[in-house]
């Protein structure tokens, strides 16, 4: 077993604050307070650094994160190893991932695992990718469908083992009748003057929008904040502006057209499987993985 508390001190330096970290892993500030000291009296080195009302890793600590990583992962691969040692794989696997993953992905990867590995029961959770990282580092997940983005880690943080799964092209969602309901696709331009309906925070599509109608060379005037795909599609089916739709995402029965969109860089969204480092051999991840790549490769639904 890894000691806890480097853990603690881990989601110290990715929250940057005692109270973040303490909500983070469901403790109080004393208890993570409490425990980074009794960390650096056993180390035998300073570990944190007043600065007014917040603190700072020392040197020190980046040393200890620096072997925590190496500890943690060579830990997962041993729990691999023996999990190996079974004559059949089973458990509890727990997948966390952004909505539309979950849906195109997951559910249909946890029926295959039903079928072809009856002694394994799926536990699949809803969280946007920021919080599924976490979820990753805390323990509370196994595999993670994500999205990366400005907020997620980079594919070479080494806590993580990033794969990709899939690339989502983008169309434009506008409604029936629109000037822009053109079956042979149109620029992402051409709507620069049209309203938007996206929300702005909590949201891993928000970014995309943003980052695809720049390039497209405007800024996007967001009339409504909506989030939910079915939700979406109403509000732009009653003619209070447009969006971007996933080609996974399946269109409820609105009056709406989905417009292809031409150019050479079209948006798309680019779904990764996300594991901590070490564990993508366990053999129950190693089922869960495949059948999410069997899953993907056939288009999702």
């Amino acid at each position: 077993m890894i000691d806890h508390r480097l853990y603690v001190l881990q989601a110290l330096a990715e929250h940057g604050t005692v109270t973040a970290t303490a909500e983070a892993l469901h403790l109080t500030p004393s208890a993570v307070s409490q425990q980074l000291r009794l960390l650096a009296r056993d180390v035998g080195a300073e570990l944190l650094r007043p600065e007014g009302r917040r603190v700072s890793l020392t040197p020190a600590a980046h040393v200890v994160l620096r072997h925590a990583d190496r500890l943690r992962a060579q830990w997962e691969a041993a729990r691999a190893e023996l999990a190996g040692c079974e004559t059949e794989t089973r458990g509890t696997l727990r997948i966390c991932g952004v909505s539309s993953a979950l849906a195109a992905f997951g559910a249909p990867a946890a029926a295959r695992l039903r079928e072809t590995h009856p002694l394994v029961e799926s536990l699949i959770v809803e969280e946007e990718s920021a919080a599924c990282y976490r979820m990753l580092l805390t323990d509370e997940s196994d595999v993670a469908l994500v999205l990366p983005g400005p907020d997620a880690p980079p594919v070479t943080d080494t806590r993580f083992e990033q794969r990709p799964l899939l690339t989502d092209r983008q169309d434009l969602l506008v409604p029936e009748g629109h000037p822009l309901a053109r079956p042979e696709g149109v620029d992402l331009a051409e709507a620069a003057e049209e309203s938007w309906i996206v929300k702005k925070s909590n949201n891993d599509t928000y970014p995309l929008v943003m980052a695809a109608c720049t390039a497209a060379g405007f800024t996007p005037r967001v009339a409504h904040e909506v989030k939910e795909w079915y939700a979406v599609s109403s509000f732009v089916a009653e003619g209070f502006g447009v969006c971007l739709m996933p080609r996974i995402v399946p269109l409820p029965r609105h009056a709406v057209v989905r417009v292809p969109l031409l150019g050479t860089s079209v948006p798309a969204r680019r779904f990764v499987t996300a594991v901590r480092r070490g564990s993508a051999a366990h053999p129950l991840l190693a089922a869960g993985l495949s059948a999410l790549r069997e899953v993907a490769s056939v288009g999702g639904r």
